[in-house]
């Protein structure tokens, strides 16, 4: 089975290939009535799109999203709305060698093996092109969030060795990288060079942090909701590790550190600290949350490397095309939507957790 679905209630199918027509989603459960235009949903595709800095993939891609069903009068009708963003600039003669080899570091090999077939035309269905159809998809969730008062402060972290030391809200928007430094992303460049004349990528680390969330969403068990951000994010192609808080980092420190206090004032009960990254026992603490990813360096390099064809030959092969050297600057607004989505399906999920809300709701409706 090939699932290509997150979410429970509120849910997105994503669809297409990186060299196939179109890609998009289906989102089923959007409340109705919700403001909605591709404006909203645009300026986060562009967020992601190709051809941004000498740092990104050259290929030219507009990423222009059309909304097919689902809207009616600029507001959501609480019916499936499509989602849908055109191919117009694919060179699958770029792949022409790769169409019986193996890419190391691709999904290649192990496509072969699960389908016995596969679009090798930028990787098809593997393609970090598949994730317009997240961005769109976590548009919406993240305006559903935002009239709740929800909102997310996303960026590059780190560069291969180059770490954000400072932190400017304002400098995120203003440098390639999207990173909070202005001399880190300067570092970075420099770096990102170096990489690039030696026919090599890099990788880094996105953080994402998330103001508003409520407490109570989640669930002590399999549904914990750090274990649904983990999944979530880690479904992200090029996404190796997560952490949640203190992340791995908490392994290192004793209970005494480790533990958030906690304190009553007039705005009620607080944290004194937040190790947790917003999240005790699998349920939201209304405390910030924070959420890292590791990211890989981009697989597709044009240095020769060792693979072997499909008839088992050992080959040394070239990758051709046109390919990030860094994939972070660009999977920032992806790790941010895939939160969004999680979190909107927990919001939803969450109204049906406790009696006595369920009776305050509908014991005001007078219709």
């Amino acid at each position: 089975m090939n699932k290509s679905t997150f979410g429970r209630q509120f849910t997105v199918t994503t669809w297409g290939e990186s060299h196939g027509k179109a890609l998009g989603a289906v989102i089923d459960g959007c409340p109705a009535g919700l403001p909605l235009a591709e404006e909203d949903i645009q300026k986060y595709l562009d967020r992601r799109k190709p051809g941004q800095s000498r740092y990104t993939t050259a290929r030219k891609e507009g990423d222009l999203v059309e909304i097919l069903s689902g809207v009616f009068e600029g507001r959501t009708t609480g019916t499936p709305i499509s989602l849908m963003v055109r191919n117009t600039d694919q060179r699958s003669r770029d792949y022409g060698n790769i169409a019986c080899s193996y890419r190391p570091g691709h999904a290649d090999y192990t496509f072969d093996r699960k389908y016995g077939f596969r679009d090798y035309r930028g990787g098809g269905r593997s393609s970090g092109r598949e994730t317009i159809g997240r961005v769109a998809a976590g548009a919406v969730a993240a305006k559903i969030l935002g009239s709740l008062g929800v909102t997310f402060c996303t960026y590059t972290k780190s560069i291969g060795p180059v770490e954000a030391k400072e932190f400017d809200k304002e400098e995120i928007i203003r440098n390639a990288f999207y990173m909070p430094d202005k001399n880190a992303a300067e570092e970075a460049g420099i770096y990102l060079e170096k990489c690039m004349k030696d026919q090599d990528s890099a990788g880094g680390m996105i953080e994402c942090c998330i103001q508003g969330v409520p407490a109570g969403l989640g669930s002590p068990v399999f549904e914990k909701l750090d274990a649904v951000l983990a999944q979530a994010v880690m479904s992200i192609g090029a996404v190796k590790a997560v952490e949640v808080g203190e992340g791995m980092n908490a392994a290192n420190l004793n209970g005494s550190t480790d533990n958030d206090g906690f304190c009553a004032g007039e705005n009620g009960i607080s944290k004194t600290s937040n190790h947790a990254g917003g999240i005790m026992g699998g349920i939201s603490d209304g405390s910030e949350i924070v959420i890292r990813a590791a990211v890989k360096p981009t697989p597709s390099i044009s240095r020769p490397q060792d693979t072997v064809t499909d008839k088992g030959e050992n080959i040394s092969l070239e990758i051709h095309g046109r390919h990030d050297p860094v994939i972070v600057p660009r999977a920032v607004v992806v790790v941010e939507s895939m939160c969004a989505l999680a979190l909107t399906d927990a919001l939803i999920t969450n109204m049906s957790s406790r009696l006595d809300r369920i009776k305050e709701f509908y014991g005001k409706q007078s219709d």
